[in-house]
């Protein structure tokens, strides 16, 4: 049963047609507004409320995911209501409420909108569904940086907003705190960590200055006439995740696709997931630090080698990316997050950034290198395992 907050009390108190709600990392903003709009549902015939995010896998596993855990364990979900091919819930009154991504319903016509962590869609998707909503706007993110929310809806006379932080969510996880105060005591000890304590624990505007990349294309699939498709392998256990992508070459551009980002796997898990996706014989270049894993795996029938780290490694790593517009398939979400957050060290004495990433948010990125320094770049393998020139 979901209690009421202190989050939901301050939306609840937001009367204007649009709501911005900024806020941090687990202040309960996406909850506390879908709670609302379920109690909107329940209380008006023939509502519609369209529920909207940057695609569908990032709904399914975040604002969807939420409605329905709210809708069943307040026992108000009734089976037959819900379509799971449309993504449409729709109550015994005749309201609903429908998931989407923005290219499906830039089109249709609502009462009430609601863009999940906004800050992920083009201002001109936005407005193309905000002109199409006859009532209500609800907008929620974590402020990463300056955007259109700030810029072009914020000075509007119809438009009001409230910033939560995770003290105003009491259903906040005890474990999440911690981890919460964990970066908020490294605050001092980088531009990274003062950054991210600023936005996901304070729910404060953050900065994008420092990032290493620049945009990506969101795909829907991985094409299937690359030129040539390879496979890059970060290793973890305990704290770090193990990641396995999927790498294509197409007319000069690059296409990743996140298949493994899981923590806890074993050699054995590995090879069992590799079965799973059906990697075949296909070319596996992962970290070399791992020797005794490349080599298990390789007793385990897969096609896979070291890669070799060297001098500016990582740098050279990433200006190899870098030469070539990326795309990356649209459920690689811990990728997406990953790509969007990997920074620059920061030098405080003489304000400005190191040519040299922060060692956080790489492991699918990692993986890229991993591969695309032995596709691109390809050196003779030494003898033993067999490993190629590699950029970390």
């Amino acid at each position: 049963m979901f209690k009421i907050t202190t989050s939901l009390k301050k939306i609840h108190k937001l009367k204007k047609r649009v709501k911005i709600v900024q806020g941090s990392s687990s202040s309960g903003k996406t909850i506390s507004i879908l709670i609302i709009l379920i109690d909107k549902c329940i209380d008006t015939p023939l509502l519609e409320v369209s529920v909207v995010s940057e695609s569908i896998p990032h709904l399914k596993k975040g604002a969807l995911k939420d409605f329905l855990k709210i809708m069943k364990s307040t026992g108000r979900f009734i089976e037959k209501s819900y379509n799971g091919t449309d993504r449409k819930y729709t109550f015994s009154n005749g309201s609903y409420m429908e998931f989407f991504s923005p290219e499906a319903i830039l089109g249709a016509r609502r009462d009430i909108l609601f863009v999940n962590e906004c800050i992920n869609i083009s201002f001109t998707d936005y407005h193309q569904m905000a002109v199409r909503t006859n009532k209500e706007v609800f907008l929620d993110y974590n402020p990463a940086h300056e955007f259109w929310a700030n810029t072009e809806l914020e000075k509007d006379t119809d438009v009001e907003k409230i910033i939560l932080t995770y003290i105003d969510n009491e259903e906040c996880p005890d474990n999440i705190v911690t981890e919460l105060h964990k970066a908020r005591d490294k605050a001092h000890e980088s531009e990274y960590w003062r950054n991210w304590w600023q936005v996901y624990g304070l729910g404060l505007m953050g900065t994008i200055e420092g990032t290493v990349f620049e945009g990506f294309t969101s795909i829907q699939a991985f094409p299937t006439d690359c030129k040539w498709i390879a496979y890059g392998m970060d290793f973890g256990y305990t704290n770090d995740p193990t990641t396995l992508v999927k790498c294509g070459f197409k007319d000069g551009e690059l296409f990743f696709e996140q298949l493994i980002y899981e923590k806890g796997l074993t050699n054995n898990d590995i090879s069992a997931r590799l079965k799973a996706l059906n990697i075949g014989r296909g070319e596996i270049v992962a970290d070399s630090a791992e020797p005794k894993s490349i080599a298990e795996l390789q007793r385990l029938g897969w096609n896979i080698r070291g890669a070799v780290k060297g001098k500016d490694s990582i740098v050279n790593g990433i200006d190899l990316i870098k030469r070539h517009k990326v795309n990356i398939v649209s459920t690689s979400l811990e990728m997406i997050k990953e790509w969007r957050a990997y920074s620059y060290k920061y030098d405080k004495a003489l304000n400005k950034y190191y040519n040299e990433p922060e060692d956080f948010n790489n492991h699918t990125i990692d993986a890229c290198r991993y591969c695309l320094s032995f596709k691109l770049v390809k050196q003779p393998s030494s003898p033993g395992i067999h490993v190629t020139r590699n950029y970390k």
